[in-house]
């Protein structure tokens, strides 16, 4: 099953429920899907609706984030409650530890020595695991490999 009839089907399971809040969070995402659909020019395939997920979860990361250094947790505290109805259409990420040994292998391969080496190192990080992890996860890993 598709992303978006995935969402579809929650959207309708939600609406029965009367779950407000993760209807209007399956409703927004299926907006973003239609914006990227007009965008595109053609009905987004699963990875182009899967970036778009993942787009709208980093927007509530980051507002989750920035609501948090204002101290504003109610406001954090309703991001955060949709970022986990995103997630959970997402494709399970790597995390540092995993990512570790992987980011190593690559830095020999590119024969990155220094942090002065991020910048031909990112692209083919990004590169290679593109959709497998978050691209602050892969930079935070790939600097501190390095200043080791």
């Amino acid at each position: 099953m598709s992303i978006t009839s995935q969402l579809q089907a929650d959207m309708k399971d939600a609406m029965r429920a009367k779950d407000q809040q993760r209807l209007d969070t399956i409703r927004m995402a299926l907006a973003s899907i239609k914006n990227a659909q007009i965008e595109l020019g053609h009905e987004p395939d699963d990875l182009e609706a899967i970036k778009v997920v993942q787009k709208e979860a980093k927007r509530r990361r980051d507002a989750a984030t920035e609501y948090n250094k204002a101290k504003r947790p109610d406001l954090a505290a309703l991001e955060e409650a949709e970022l986990a109805i995103l997630e959970a259409y997402l494709p399970t990420m790597l995390d540092a530890a995993t990512l570790r040994p992987l980011v190593a292998a690559v830095i020999e391969e590119v024969g990155a020595k220094s942090v002065a080496d991020l910048a031909k190192l990112m692209p083919v990080l990004m590169q290679r695991f593109k959709g497998q992890a978050e691209g602050r996860t892969i930079n935070e890993v790939a600097r501190e490999l390095l200043s080791a």
